[in-house]
């Protein structure tokens, strides 16, 4: 049996991954300045063939952009779709069988081996050289690009066309509104299109098995959440865990203040920093959420950008003139002391003996005094 047939049995047997660069520029979402071309990362089950879950980032691929783009295949994507204002249905979800990756260092991460493992997940990774292996994620990606090409923004594949089309000054999408197209393009066009191969929609294959299909979710939502989600390493303070400029604190995390040394994992989804979890030395983890409970839920592209704004912001706010102005006032005041010091008349040599100085005895006078912070 040919190796492509081996998975139309069943839904979710096998699903495919592959990143593509999106031939569109995104704009900023305060300033409305292009910011380059977003990545996008899909999910393709073979069997249906149904768009199983999509990650949008500026970031490079990487195991972070598999990871959330199997959490979002994985999980119900009701609530998704309402907050993005798009009430068309996309039913899929459960975990897949076997995931069909390329040979990318991103795809070989010992993290995302160990998470697919303890979740019953296979990882099949295409052989080098074999490209008709990846051909139906291929296929897919190539159909939502053709859209694409429609927007304001677009990058041609034309040479001509890219000559006469200045695609960074007609940008007008944000990466936001950039994944509600796409996802609309999903969820109410390629689902319901005829599929060449099948010559029927693929929401109809689904819908035809989905009575019949047992969906394998997780057995712990959270813990399978947070087996996926990037980590880093932090030290807690006793004002809790600082991560990307931001505070968190949880009263969990009372009792392990002071009590070792080591640092923590904290695991943060970067699509919404206002909570992260971090693992105690008992092993579990704990949520800790803004410790400013005022603070509104950001992204983690928003605070890098907020981030980058403000330091640019400070370099604007510099006036060199000021500073080199002022710096030559102190040359000028230094070199006038000098001139008014070596004028004054010498004081006799006292004949006091140094030991007689006790307030000052044993202090080096070459050696100089050190400061409140050497002091702290």
């Amino acid at each position: 049996m040919p190796r492509r047939e081996l998975f139309r049995r069943r839904p979710l047997e096998l699903v495919q991954i592959d990143h593509t660069k999106v031939d569109v520029f995104v704009v900023d979402e305060d300033t409305r300045q292009p910011l380059g071309r977003p990545w996008l990362t899909l999910a393709l089950d073979i069997f249906s063939p149904m768009v199983t879950g999509l990650y949008l980032t500026m970031e490079a691929p990487s195991r972070l952009s598999t990871s959330l783009c199997i959490l979002h295949s994985v999980f119900d994507k009701t609530m998704w779709l309402q907050e993005r204002g798009i009430h068309e249905a996309w039913p899929v979800a459960g975990l897949p069988g076997t995931i069909h990756v390329d040979n990318g260092s991103d795809f070989r991460s010992h993290a995302f081996e160990r998470a697919c493992r303890d979740n019953g997940i296979k990882i099949d990774w295409r052989p080098p050289g074999t490209p008709h292996f990846g051909g139906h994620i291929e296929r897919l990606i190539g159909t939502q690009m053709g859209p694409v090409h429609l927007l304001p923004g677009s990058t041609s594949t034309n040479i001509e066309e890219r000559r006469e089309y200045d695609a960074k000054r007609h940008a007008a999408l944000t990466l936001r509104e950039l994944e509600r197209y796409i996802a609309l393009e999903i969820a109410g066009q390629y689902h319901h299109a005829i599929h060449g191969a099948l010559r029927r929609p693929p929401i109809a294959v689904w819908r035809q098995q989905e009575s019949e299909l047992v969906l394998r979710l997780p057995n712990d939502r959270i813990q399978f959440w947070i087996s996926f989600l990037p980590e880093a390493e932090r030290t807690l303070r006793p004002t809790g865990i600082h991560l990307f400029n931001i505070r968190y604190w949880s009263p969990a995390l009372s009792a392990d203040i002071g009590r070792a040394k080591a640092r923590l994992i904290v695991k943060y989804d970067p699509r919404d920093l206002s909570r992260v979890f971090v693992r105690r030395h008992s092993g579990s983890f704990v949520e800790a959420r803004y410790a400013d409970v005022t603070l509104a839920p950001i992204t983690l592209w928003e605070a890098q950008a907020a981030r980058r704004k403000l330091n640019a912001q400070g370099k604007r706010e510099i006036d060199m003139h000021v500073l080199i102005r002022t710096a030559l006032l102190q040359r000028e005041l230094i070199q006038q002391a000098k001139h008014k010091t070596r004028g004054r008349p010498q004081l006799p040599k006292s004949n006091v003996d140094d030991d007689e100085l006790g307030s000052l005895r044993g202090v080096d006078s070459i050696k100089p005094v050190p400061s409140v912070e050497d002091l702290d």
